[in-house]
């Protein structure tokens, strides 16, 4: 009993969809049992029973909607159109269009909770499980029945499922699918925990600091499901349309009802008023305002199947329509894995000293090539301090009592100190110590595997391509010429890059979209058409301020985004067009009285079955 209980109050999404699937599976064994009676009282009784079953809750909304005075929704069409189906007797009818109409919202229902499926799956931050220490014991319970102040276990191995305080045990904590950092991190008592993250090789006693919902792995899936509150432009004006359609159809029926029999000078009401609410069985427009959101959640949830965050469908929309893209070179192009190759002292310098100065200098900097510095040379230990970032040149710190420079050679050139050796080509750091310079380190950067292939993929699809980097034109143009971008931009600083993002706005009548991983792309990602950021080593400010998400790191991940999001455009446009078109010709007919209200409720609910058929094919990925 405690069970059946629990499964009723649930409210738990897949428990809702359980619990109506059985109201329609009910209601379709009654409304069999009224067909096989239905010349009998009892197959009216039936039919009753169907309709109360599924139409009860549809009722309630129609009643809701008059009193707050929005009475024109699909909801107001249904109630009327079989409460006046019943008045003529036509139970039966009134049970099927109730029936259909639920079968339809359910199918909706399930698309959209497979698409939220589909995300939870993807950022693999969810557990299903944790482990609760209640009255003296360990207990395994689903994480969302865990209050605030309860102590988890968690073993070696399994995703923290809460947020937390460490209260005992110490573990290498592994973030990489929440901050892309690749090193397992530290924790031990007194610590914060993040849920989604991996314990890795010791147990945890985690104090929960906030309950399932509002924890980060609930927050970042949240995240990813904007399309729920950020709707495309085509959902606003099917939003719009219906309001202005649904009561022109009911002013449309009643002019029928009571117009038709005065100017034919044949005064059948009845015949007429079963013409009327075939008008509004056929006029609803559900097949739109179910099948074009549901169309948006299902390329979404297509999309992140293969990887690809799409925070809103409006910014689906809008990639759809992208005429340019524009990439930023370091750790989106390429790995952003940078070797230093060769150290080139200045006279009066050598090696270790070019190199332990630029290791000082780099030490609190999270910029790939300074990391990569510090990487080659993790033995040396410098005091360093005073350190200041320089947006775009690069480093200046007091490195062991000494001023130490760091970057391109334009901060040479600013700080007045004379390079010595000509422009290293490729990528290069430049040092200076004192005021002198002092050599130079060359770095190597390898090129992502796809990069190639997105770039040629885009170019077939007539979208123009950009490299946009703040790194010097002698180490960015070989990668350019590489990879096969059209045009090259480079020692751009950040303000350089959104210049040139607004320049291509204006000089285009399709989006630009920009694709970056570094907390410096964060402004143009904003200003561009549509942001697209690199999920697995990109920045969280990045990522936050993207409205795509690469989570596997691929650019060919954007040729694939676009082609998802022209492929569900265009079941957009195939639902909008099937379903006015057939709306029209059974209109027509019922106009000469040639409709049947089966064949009314086919050119309502039949088409937005169909058409929420045709929707969830944009779960599918396909090339295109």
């Amino acid at each position: 009993m405690k069970i059946m209980k629990a499964f009723i109050d649930s409210k738990d999404e897949k428990t809702l969809l359980i619990k109506k699937l059985i109201v329609i599976f009910l209601s379709a064994v009654f409304f069999a049992l009224g067909m096989i009676y239905r010349d009998l009282w009892l197959g009216i009784a039936f039919s009753v029973i169907c309709y109360l079953l599924c139409g009860t809750e549809h009722l309630i909304e129609t009643g809701d909607s008059i009193i707050h005075f929005e009475p024109f929704n699909e909801d107001f069409l249904m109630t009327a159109a079989t409460i006046g189906a019943a008045v003529l007797g036509e139970w039966s009818e009134a049970a099927a269009v109730m029936l259909l109409f639920d079968i339809g919202e359910w199918l909706e229902d399930f698309a959209v909770d497979r698409s939220r499926d589909n995300i939870a799956d993807l950022m693999d931050l969810k557990s299903d499980t944790a482990h609760v220490m209640r009255g003296g014991e360990l207990i395994t319970v689903d994480p969302s029945e865990i209050a605030v102040g309860e102590t988890i276990v968690v073993k070696p191995y399994e995703k923290i499922p809460l947020d937390g305080i460490v209260a005992d045990g110490e573990c290498r904590v592994d973030l990489s699918r929440l901050t892309g950092e690749s090193v397992p991190v530290l924790k031990k008592a007194g610590d914060d925990v993040l849920s989604g993250s991996l314990c890795t090789d010791t147990p945890l006693t985690v104090r929960v600091t906030a309950e399932y919902s509002q924890s980060t792995a609930a927050k970042l899936i949240a995240l990813t499901e904007q399309a729920q509150q950020s709707r495309a432009k085509s959902e606003k004006f099917i939003t719009k349309f219906s309001k202005i359609y649904t009561p022109a159809v009911v002013i449309a029926a009643v002019v029928v009802a009571l117009g038709a029999p005065i100017v034919t000078g044949s005064f059948d009401f009845t015949k007429w008023i079963y013409v009327a609410l075939n008008f509004l069985i056929i006029s609803c427009p559900c097949a739109l305002v179910i099948s074009i959101p549901l169309t948006f959640a299902a390329g979404i949830g297509g999309a992140s199947k293969a990887g690809i965050l799409v925070k809103g469908s409006d910014y689906l929309e809008t990639l759809s329509r992208v005429g340019t893209v524009a990439f930023d070179k370091t750790g989106t192009l390429t790995e952003g894995v940078f070797e230093v190759t060769e150290i080139i002292p200045a006279d009066g310098f050598d090696q270790d000293t070019v190199l332990s100065a630029a290791v000082g200098a780099e030490r609190m900097s999270n910029h790939p090539i300074a990391l990569s510095i510090c990487r080659s040379a993790a033995s040396i230990n410098v005091d360093s301090s005073n350190q200041r970032d320089i947006a775009g040149q690069g480093v200046t710190a007091n490195v062991g009592g000494r001023n130490v420079a760091v970057g391109k050679p334009s901060l040479m050139r600013s700080l007045g100190i004379d390079c010595e050796l000509p422009e290293s080509k490729g990528t290069a750091a430049y040092v200076a110590v004192n005021g002198k310079f002092a050599g130079i380190i060359r770095l190597g950067d390898r090129i992502k595997a796809t990069s190639e292939y997105a770039v040629k993929a885009l170019g077939q699809m007539g979208i123009k391509t950009v490299m946009l980097t703040g790194d010097t034109l002698t180490a960015a143009k070989p990668i350019a010429d590489k990879i096969g971008t059209d045009e090259l931009c480079a020692e751009l600083l950040p303000q350089d890059k959104l210049s040139i993002i607004g320049e291509m706005k204006s000089k285009s009548d399709r989006p630009v979209a920009f694709a970056g991983d570094g907390i410096n792309d964060a402004p143009v990602l904003t200003a561009a058409g549509v942001g697209i950021a690199m999920g697995g080593m990109g920045s969280a400010a990045a990522v936050e301020a993207a409205d795509i998400v690469l989570m596997n790191d691929r650019p060919s991940d954007i040729a694939l985004a676009i082609r998802i999001a022209k492929k569900t455009m265009r079941i957009v446009r195939e639902n909008v067009i099937f379903s006015l078109g057939i709306k029209l010709v059974v209109l027509v007919l019922a106009a000469f009285g040639y409709s049947s209200m089966w064949l009314a409720e086919f050119a309502d609910v039949g088409v937005c079955l169909l058409a929420i058929l045709n929707s969830m094919r944009a779960l599918r990925i396909s090339k295109d």
